[in-house]
């Protein structure tokens, strides 16, 4: 791959990450709700789904969600049923914090397990990468395999940063809401009902 077509990447790369989307709302809202601690976390935890998907375009494993309708439903109501989950328990965690009750405490494993899940139960990423990823890729150069999976890693630190930069920025949010009880319910049950939408948003979609 030549140098302009790795720099037109990093572009094209770095702009879809910026463009509202399930992954970067996500980082948005929990990093405002747990701070940046949980916002990196999750980042982590999404990148690394994106290493499944990386992995699973240069082995074709993604062409089989792009024609099979049966596996692509399935991870696709995984996913909705997750993030459903998702906007109830922070539903739930507005009205314990109306009533002055602590919310669980949750561990850095399972905001990065949240990152996890939630990206790789997305289909859309899948064949969102088997479209984008081989449009730079060189077939009369080295192996395809290796040159989308090295496509892929840079897609991977490019989204790492974008969303380490949104996890921080949103996280100060955070420190706002220790001060202000109405905030704090007013964001738990914005995240719900963007936790909500971004369900509805996977139930509505197609190959």
């Amino acid at each position: 791959m030549s140098p302009d077509t790795i720099l037109t990447f990093l572009v094209a790369s770095a702009l879809l990450s910026l463009a509202p989307g399930p992954d970067n709302l996500f980082v948005l809202a929990q990093s405002a709700l747990y701070g940046k601690r949980a916002g990196i976390l999750i980042t982590l935890g999404l990148c690394t789904g994106l290493i499944f998907h990386t992995l699973a375009v240069a082995l074709g494993v993604a062409a089989i969600f792009a024609v099979s309708a049966i596996a692509f439903t399935t991870l696709r109501l995984c996913g909705a049923a997750y993030l459903l989950y998702l906007a109830w328990q922070a539903f739930k965690a507005s009205s314990s914090v109306d009533k002055n009750i602590n919310s669980p405490k949750l561990s850095g494993y399972q905001f990065y397990k949240r990152g996890i899940i939630m990206n790789m139960t997305n289909p859309k990423v899948a064949i969102f990468f088997l479209a984008f990823l081989p449009q730079f890729a060189n077939p009369e150069s080295s192996s395809i395999t290796l040159q989308l999976v090295l496509l892929g890693i840079l897609f991977i630190v490019v989204a790492l940063a974008v969303f380490s930069v949104i996890a921080l920025l949103s996280s100060h949010l955070a420190i706002y809401l220790k001060k202000s009880q109405k905030a704090h319910i007013w964001l738990n049950r914005t995240a719900a009902a963007i936790f909500a939408l971004l369900a509805a948003r996977l139930l509505l979609v197609s190959r």
